[in-house]
């Protein structure tokens, strides 16, 4: 499954992990240097939310921990039904 926001198209992105050594001229050293570099990817932080669709749906989308924050998505309202009450109906 691909890590994409459903609302906002939020992908992973790359990136790189720097070693370093030696000790900055700052803190009385000659520098630091870099020593190896390493590709990584960094992901978004995703949700899985109950949410109210644009179609008039109520159904289960992941969109990112952001979206969520700023308000992007209508959640879905709590289910007001019994499971028993249904069945004998």
């Amino acid at each position: 499954m691909a890590r994409i926001c459903d609302l906002t198209g939020t992908r992973p992105i790359k990136g790189s992990h720097i070693w370093r050594s030696g000790k900055a001229k700052k803190k009385g050293g000659i520098g630091t240097h870099v020593t190896a570099i390493t590709k990584r990817r960094f992901f978004p932080n995703l949700q899985r939310v109950k949410a109210l669709l644009p179609n008039g749906e109520i159904g289960y989308i992941r969109v990112t921990a952001k979206a969520l924050k700023k308000g992007l998505v209508t959640k879905a309202p709590k289910r007001t039904w019994k499971k028993d009450a249904a069945k004998k109906a």
